[in-house]
């Protein structure tokens, strides 16, 4: 096989491994993920396109493409950092929807229609999907984007030298 189709398949798999973690830990383990977790799952999504576009095309391009997919993994730590930076109160967040809303001058109705349809979790508040684990997820989060980075970055990296 193709290594760059290989290596397309690994950003598949490896974003996907992402993506089904942060749904199963939503739609199964009922964890609500808050408007920074939203976020940082689009690189994933991204990399998993770049990844089977990858998979399909000239070894050339398939290489901007991982290149690309690379970007994706790199904004993810970017967005990790900045998360685990609110979550240990270290800075706020730049996203209006982390901040609770002032609902004290509401009445009854305003109230009820001010609500979300789904509930939310603040961005400050840390999640743990392993109750005995003291890591939440977004350090798990942020680990894992290093690794693929680093994973992908040396891959590349070895393809260009051999």
């Amino acid at each position: 096989m193709n290594p760059s189709r290989t290596t397309g398949f690994g950003v598949f798999l490896a974003a996907g491994l992402a993506m089904a973690i942060a749904l199963t830990a939503q739609h199964v383990a009922g964890l609500s993920p808050c408007a920074l977790c939203l976020l940082a799952r689009w690189p994933y999504r991204i990399a998993m396109a770049l990844g089977l576009l990858a998979m399909i095309a000239s070894p050339r391009l398939a290489r901007i493409l991982l290149m690309l997919a690379l970007g994706c993994f790199l904004a993810d730590v970017a967005v990790s950092v900045l998360h685990l930076g609110v979550e240990s109160g270290w800075w706020k967040s730049p996203l209006p929807e982390c901040a609770a809303p002032d609902l004290s001058r509401l009445s009854g109705r305003a109230l009820l229609a001010a609500l979300p349809a789904e509930p939310t979790t603040p961005c400050d508040a840390p999640v743990y999907l392993i109750p005995s684990l003291p890591i939440s997820m977004v350090e798990m989060s942020l680990s894992y984007a290093i690794f693929l980075s680093a994973a992908l970055s040396l891959r590349l990296w070895y393809k260009r030298r051999a």
